[in-house]
Parts: C-alpha cells; structure tokens; sequence
C-alpha cells in the first residue's frame, strides 16, 4: 500500500531526482525537467512548481543555500537536497517501482460506459483511435531508437515502458475491433438491438439489477 507522503505531489520527486545532481534554483529545476521530458513521464503543473520547492524546504526535505540576483532579474534562491529529501528520493522511488496501484485512464473510463454508443458508432471511433495510435507508435520507436543512439538505456527505460503499454493497448484494440467486423463479439447482437428498439435485453436485465443490488 503506498505511504502517505509529506509532499505527495509528484513534482516533488522530480524535483528531488534532480537536486540529488546537485543545488539549483526553481528557474535552472523547471529547465532541466522540461529538457527530460519530465512532463512525459508524469503528471506536472508547472505552476505549482515554486509551492511544491518550498512545501519541501517546510518538510526539511530541501535547504536554501543562498539567494542571489543577476540585474533585473528577480532574486533566486539556490536550494540543495537533505539528507531527507534524499531518504524520501530513495523510498519513493523504491514504493513506485515494487508496489503495483491500479490506475485509472480515460480510454478505460470511455470503455466502461461503450455500450452508451451503438455497436457501428463504437467500431468507427475505435479505428479512429487505432489509426492515432499507430501513428504516434511509429513517431517513439523513431524518437526511442535516436535517443538511445545518445543517452544510456537506463534514462530511457520510462520511455520504453510507455512505448510498450500503448503497443499492448493498440493490440487489444485491434483484437476487439475484429470481434466488431466480424459479428464475432458475445452479445453484439443485443447490443445493436438495444440502440435500435430502445428495450434493454432480458439477458442483460439480470445482471444490471444484480449490480444495483450490490451498491
């Protein structure tokens, strides 16, 4: 089960991933993590990046070095990481790598409710889908295969393991889509006759009250 963080956001362990380097200010955290491709691989506001910076001081898990400012510009502060904000980086990362969470994605949420749409309707926004797909796949193994010609495999496994997950997911989604063109889905036929009568199915009836009942 994952742990209750003291800054949970997961900025935050971006942040500390590259103040372990070395002490930077915001400015230099926000440009590097944008170079990485940071925003990729999570979920980042970059807004939100100077709270996160000093929730993390407030935990103990940064420290100010020193402030400065160069002309104009507005005056910086140069933090470093802790020796728990180092703790916390090594934990973290320990908890996210071991402990498997069920996430959520749109695309499982669209196809929780897909009997809303009618079967044809369905079948032409999955091949909409897959054509995207596809085409984005083709785009990372072409970025994937340049990089790895420059950066070692371990900064790129993230990389790979999203190329891998959305391969898996056109797969599936290829799969379902012969189902469709086929007739060979278990159901179809209920399915078309639901959107085109308007009365639910018997076989259907049973298992929707059954879930009501259980809520």
């Amino acid at each position: 089960m994952a742990k209750r963080r003291r800054v949970g956001n997961l900025l935050a362990l971006a942040v500390l991933s590259v103040l372990v380097e070395r002490p930077r200010h915001p400015y230099e955290i926000a440009t590097v993590l944008r170079e990485r491709g940071k925003d990729q691989d999570m979920p980042i506001k970059w807004g939100s990046l100077y709270t996160v910076v000093a929730n993390l001081e407030r935990h103990g898990l940064l420290a100010a070095v020193e402030s400065g400012r160069q002309g104009r510009r507005p005056e910086r502060t140069v933090y470093r990481i802790t020796d728990a904000g180092r703790t916390e980086l090594v934990d973290w990362t320990r908890e996210l790598v071991a402990v498997p969470e069920r996430e959520h994605p749109r695309f499982e949420a669209g196809l929780s409710v897909l009997g809303a749409l009618h079967p044809t309707e369905a079948t032409e926004l999955l091949r909409r889908r897959l054509d995207r797909l596809t085409g984005q796949l083709d785009a990372q193994r072409a970025a994937l295969a340049r990089h790895a010609r420059e950066v070692p495999r371990l900064f790129l496994v993230e990389a790979e393991y999203d190329l891998a997950v959305r391969e898996a997911e056109a797969t599936w989604v290829r799969g379902l889509l012969d189902e469709l063109t086929t007739g060979s889905l278990p159901g179809l036929a209920a399915w078309r006759a639901w959107h085109e009568t308007g009365a639910m199915p018997p076989e259907w009836a049973q298992p929707a009250e059954r879930g009501t009942e259980e809520h």
